[in-house]
């Protein structure tokens, strides 16, 4: 069965960060600009890695993947790894619908890099937050996972 061979990223990126040894591998400046004309979507980041901080900006077919795109396109020039690294399913639940659009939601989305597969959650009174929240722990997972393997190696 293959949801069996899927990891929970979120919690095991929490028991990482609740370990006084762990440091992420990248760090967002303050927080993502979005720009949704609904055409083609726009999405700016700061991050900061290895001392180095990268502004970037990238556009995508409707506001998580322009999100998705500029923290593939930040990150690739640090972390190459991070090239394999695929969404292959994205879901979103409400919580409390009788709040409407102001409901909270939790985002979950799926990756792989070809080899594995995991899982990252987040949640947010707002979609877009709650995807790029999970964006960032999926791809810093996959970083995660990579190098970690070479250090065994």
């Amino acid at each position: 069965m293959v949801e069996g061979k899927i990891k929970d990223a979120t919690k095991i990126l929490n028991l990482l960060r609740s370990m006084s040894d762990y440091k992420p591998h990248f760090e967002i400046i303050g927080n993502y600009r979005l720009i949704d004309d609904g055409v083609r979507p726009e999405a700016t980041i700061m991050l900061r890695a290895d001392d180095k901080e990268m502004h970037e900006a990238d556009t995508g077919v409707g506001p998580v993947d322009a999100l998705a795109n500029v923290l593939k396109k930040s990150l690739k020039s640090l972390f190459p790894e991070i090239d394999e690294v695929k969404l292959i399913d994205f879901s979103s639940r409400i919580f409390d619908p009788g709040a409407g659009t102001a409901a909270g939601v939790e985002v979950e989305i799926l990756f792989s890099n070809g080899k594995e597969g995991w899982r990252v959650k987040a949640f947010s009174e707002n979609i877009c937050k709650a995807s790029f929240m999970a964006l960032v722990d999926g791809f810093e997972y996959g970083i995660y996972i990579w190098r970690e393997k070479k250090i065994e190696e």
